[in-house]
C-alpha cells in the first residue's frame, strides 16, 4: 500500500467537498475545482477528512492510490490557500510589467512578449524583475509559470534569463583567450 495514499486528507473549515462516484468537486474561498479520478480507487469522506483507498489489490489500483490522494489534497489546498510560483528575471534590460491582466515581458527580443492568463490564474509583478503566478489549481499555475520561463530560459554562461526562485543554474566556463 502507498505510504502517501494511506494518509487522510484534512478538510479545513470553509471548504466543502462533494463526491459523486469518482467525480470530486471542492469549493472554497479561492474558487472551485473538480476532477474525475481514474478507475481503481475509491474516495470517502470521514467527518472532516477524506480517505482515498485502492478499489482492489491489483497493480493498477496500487499504482494510482498515492497519485489520486495527492491530486485531491492539492485541490483542497488550492481552494483554501492557493498556489504561487515566483519567477526572477535576470539580465540588463530584461523586465516585466502588467497591462491590465496581461503580462508584458521584455527579454532581449525585438518585440515584447505578451501573455494573457487563463481563467483562475493571476499574474503579479514585483519591482520589474519578479513575476508571481498564482491561482487555485496547482497544475495550471505550474504550466503558466513554465510558459513564462520558456520566454527566455536562463543561459549557462552569464545566467541571464527567467528562472524560478531558488533555481540553481549550472554555469559553464567561457572561452579562454589566446595568450
Amino acid at each position: 500500500m502507498s505510504r502517501i495514499g494511506k494518509a487522510p486528507i484534512p478538510v479545513p473549515g470553509g471548504v466543502t467537498v462533494s463526491l459523486n462516484g469518482l467525480d470530486v468537486t471542492v469549493k472554497g474561498p479561492k474558487g472551485q475545482l473538480s476532477r474525475t479520478l481514474p478507475e481503481g480507487v475509491t474516495i470517502a469522506q470521514d467527518g472532516n477528512s477524506l480517505v482515498v483507498s485502492p478499489a482492489s489489490d491489483n497493480r493498477r489500483s496500487r499504482e494510482r492510490h498515492g497519485l489520486c490522494r495527492t491530486l485531491v489534497a492539492n485541490m483542497v489546498e488550492g481552494v483554501s490557500q492557493g498556489f504561487t510560483r515566483k519567477l526572477e528575471i535576470v539580465g540588463v534590460g530584461y523586465r516585466a510589467a502588467l497591462q491590465g491582466t496581461k503580462l508584458v515581458v521584455s527579454a532581449g527580443y525585438s518585440h515584447q512578449v505578451e501573455m494573457v492568463p487563463p481563467a483562475g490564474v493571476t499574474f503579479a509583478v514585483d519591482g520589474n524583475t519578479t513575476v508571481l503566478v498564482s491561482g487555485a489549481d496547482k497544475e495550471v499555475v505550474g504550466n503558466e509559470a513554465a510558459k513564462v520561463r520558456a520566454i527566455r530560459p536562463p543561459e549557462p554562461y552569464k545566467g541571464k534569463g527567467i528562472k524560478y526562485e531558488g533555481e540553481r543554474i549550472l554555469r559553464k566556463a567561457g572561452k579562454t583567450g589566446k595568450k
